[in-house]
């Protein structure tokens, strides 16, 4: 395979662009083509059908841009459809999941907090990777619906941002959680908002870092990560309203972007 193909990344909107942001500080010669699939966007509300309908449908655009490896930059398409994408596309593909092993493991009180979509927390994916840390840590779940509309209306860093917040976390911290798994790729933006209602009282699990980190990895071992030496090139695409989403997507990546319509 070619090693100057880019990396494919692509979420049901805008919360990816924090994996996209990872991915880019980690490895700067890589070039990038993202996704936002905005026009279907929340995924966290909508069926397992349409989620693996609407996840194919954009492996398949990102393998005819010739990207050489796709990261679903959002936990509800991870673990509602990467099993069996894995099992249909050659291509190495690269999900994420709510960090429950890590705040599992530096957990004092033996209880964790898990932020992150409906759809995310009733998926069996989900129900799986909550059963392998029940034996050894508590795990409460608070679903938060109103956090990507924040993200995507770039609200997040408003007083709403900081009340809607307070409302998700207090209940985990009464139940004396010391981790908060952030189970959302779009739940990174809303990071200060979060802190504030968190304080002193637990640490933050975001997943941004380790996804890059192994996305690095993956493309050592499989020896095709980028040689041209050169600054690498991002390029944005969204199957929803161009004039609307580019100044949210230029905002969240933090300098202005073209961004191009398709409809897989």
């Amino acid at each position: 395979m070619n090693s100057n193909k880019p990396i494919g990344i692509f979420d049901s909107g805008l919360g990816g662009l924090s994996i996209c942001r990872a991915v880019k500080g980690m490895l700067p010669d890589e070039d990038i083509i993202y996704f936002a699939d905005t026009h279907y966007a929340p995924y966290g509300s909508k069926s397992k059908k349409t989620i693996t309908e609407r996840a194919e449908s954009i492996i398949q655009f990102l393998i005819a841009k010739d990207c050489k490896l796709i990261i679903i930059a959002c936990n509800t398409a991870t673990v509602t459809t990467i099993k069996m994408l894995r099992l249909k596309y050659a291509i190495p593909i690269i999900g994420i999941e709510p960090g429950i092993k890590p705040a599992s493991l530096n957990s004092k009180k033996g209880v964790i907090g898990v932020l992150a979509t409906e759809q995310t927390l009733k998926s069996d994916s989900f129900h799986t990777l909550k059963a392998q840390y029940s034996s050894s840590v508590t795990i409460n779940v608070q679903a938060c619906p109103d956090f990507v509309n924040l993200v995507e209306s770039t609200n997040h860093e408003s007083s709403i941002a900081i009340d809607t917040a307070e409302s998700y976390i207090r209940p985990l911290l009464a139940a004396g959680c010391d981790q908060i798994v952030l189970g959302c790729t779009h739940f990174s933006f809303l990071m200060s908002a979060i802190r504030l209602a968190v304080g002193n009282q637990a640490e933050i699990i975001d997943t941004a870092v380790p996804v890059a980190e192994e996305v690095k990895r993956k493309l050592q071992q499989l020896q095709i990560s980028n040689q041209k030496n050169l600054s690498g090139v991002a390029k944005f695409w969204t199957s929803g309203d161009v004039t609307m989403a580019t100044p949210a997507v230029s905002q969240l990546w933090g300098q202005a972007v073209t961004l191009s319509y398709a409809q897989p």
